[in-house]
């Protein structure tokens, strides 16, 4: 197999590892018939009466076929809002498996046309609701969240409109406000978010199964954190719309309803009725990557699952790392060279300011790898693109080819002859099956295509300019640069691989 066959599995595997049936059916059995219990990941639930479901997100329809099929009778009713049209769109990927069966006792709401909340969404938010406020202390309520699911879950807090509380959100992000300070504003004014729908089901136990797609996997972020205690007050909402000085411009239902609410968070031992557990992260994807890899006979190191900023610094980033591995194996790691690759990268790092991310213990890690086997490094995340161009192409796409033209300018210098004993590929996708408006879910690239494109004419710094890399992989060598898995129906973000091997002549 070739580096890029390689790089294609270890992605794949890391899809798998995370896809609704393969992980609900990891962490979720039901146990018993006497006295049922639900397990998850080896935490016991009894089943003491009648068992509901809820659900909101994009992988959310997925999960839901897979939990019925754990529960089956026991599961007495289910209510999901899904993105409009994902029944169809599985349908006609041929995933029957993320379809719920005929006669299910879940019903199916599809909302948020372009993930922004809708009245079709508002209606499903309206069942769930109405469900979660009618449980008993003896019954269990399971809850299916995954990324997309804020837009799914719309809940104004009465007399505030679907339609006024968006035009404040559009205000608030229209003057700059970040995405933490409209998740704070959001949760304020809603029913069921920052904890909201946890309280309706009160005294019912909760159980919430979380796919996580946010960096770090905060659980109060992930879906605005309808099962989770809100770390904000009002007061943090009211200082969020003075800042853009929205405070005198507030519809007459926002105002009433932020002069009668609690100005502290509610505590968190309102909360002892929920347990919240994630079964999915890019953190658990990059875990089965890493272990097929070793599989494979490479030498194995994952850099990050917090892999953030703007793409051409995480290239350069990822440019400087490749070097090094490099260096390694034509034995000049040690000298001048090493040296100024890891100030670089130290630098970048810094600059990058990746969540938890030590690079010096890692560039130890990776010095102690030897130079027997090729060298695999894995990383996530979600990285941003600015856009200045009209082409068509998406964060993952134009990150392989920003990796690819930095080696290939590397190469080129008077000191880079030291990358031509190696073979590199380098590989970045999105989980979910789409990079951008494009069918494809990211690419692969190396500098040797760059090399190749430049020989054939084409002007790679002008593709990336016009932000269309995905026109440049699908002219070029008939596509088999981009990777193509169609829809997953999972999303924990992206992943990236990096493959090296020493060629013959080194």
């Amino acid at each position: 197999m070739s580096l890029c066959e390689h790089a294609l599995s270890l992605f794949r595997s890391a899809v798998g590892t995370v896809r609704p049936a393969p992980m609900l059916k990891k962490a979720v059995k039901l146990q018993g018939d006497g006295c049922p219990q639900l397990l998850v990941k080896g935490r016991a639930f009894p089943v003491k009466r009648d068992l509901y479901l809820v659900g909101f997100g994009k992988a959310v329809l997925g999960m839901a076929a897979a939990a019925e099929e754990i529960l089956g009778d026991h599961l007495i009713r289910g209510i999901i809002n899904v993105p409009l049209g994902i029944q169809e769109s599985l349908q006609r990927a041929g995933m029957q498996e993320m379809l719920l069966k005929p006669r299910s006792k879940i019903q199916v709401i599809e909302g948020a046309k372009n993930n922004l909340p809708d009245p079709e969404a508002l209606k499903g938010a309206v069942a769930i609701q109405e469900l979660a406020r009618g449980l008993t202390a003896d019954d269990l309520l399971l809850v299916l969240i995954s990324g997309g699911g804020s837009a799914l879950l719309p809940a104004p807090i009465p007399p505030i409109l679907l339609k006024e509380k968006e035009k404040l959100t559009k205000m608030l992000a229209s003057r700059g406000a970040a995405i933490q300070e409209l998740n704070i504003v959001r949760k304020t004014l809603s029913l069921l978010k920052g904890g909201g729908l946890a309280r309706l089901a009160y005294p019912a136990q909760v159980v919430s199964l979380i796919l996580s797609d946010v960096i770090g996997d905060p659980l109060d972020i992930i879906a605005s954190g309808p099962t989770v205690a809100s770390s904000h007050s009002v007061q943090d909402c009211l200082q969020i719309l003075a800042k853009y000085n929205l405070l005198h411009n507030l519809p007459k239902s926002v105002e009433t309803v932020l002069s009668s609410s609690p100005t502290k968070p509610t505590a968190s031992e309102d909360y002892s009725h929920v347990c919240n557990i994630i079964i999915g992260s890019n953190t658990l994807a990059l875990d089965e990557a890493k272990r097929q890899a070793e599989g494979l006979g490479y030498a194995t190191l994952i850099l990050s699952a917090a892999i953030c900023g703007e793409v051409s610094c995480v290239a350069a980033l990822y440019c400087q790392l490749i070097q090094l591995v490099c260096l390694g194996f034509a034995s000049l790691g040690e000298g001048p060279l090493g040296d100024e690759v890891r100030r670089n990268l130290l630098q970048l790092a810094a600059e990058l300011e990746i969540p938890g991310l030590n690079l010096a213990e890692f560039l130890q890690a990776l010095q102690g790898l030897g130079r027997e086997r090729p060298v695999c490094i894995l990383a996530g995340g979600e990285t941003t693109v600015q856009l200045q161009g009209t082409g068509k192409g998406g964060r993952n796409q134009e990150l392989a080819l920003r990796v690819g033209l930095g080696l290939h300018r590397a190469q080129a210098t008077e000191t880079g002859s030291f990358l031509g004993r190696c073979e590199i590929v380098f590989l970045s996708g999105g989980t979910d099956g789409q990079d951008g408006p494009t069918e494809a879910a990211g690419a692969f690239c190396s500098p040797e295509l760059v090399d190749e494109a430049l020989q054939e004419g084409l002007d790679v710094e002008a593709f990336l300019s016009n932000n269309d890399s995905y026109t440049f992989f699908s002219q070029f060598q008939g596509g088999h640069h981009l990777l193509v898995t169609g829809l997953t129906g999972t999303n924990v973000m992206d992943i990236q691989a990096i493959l090296i091997g020493a060629t013959e002549r080194s």
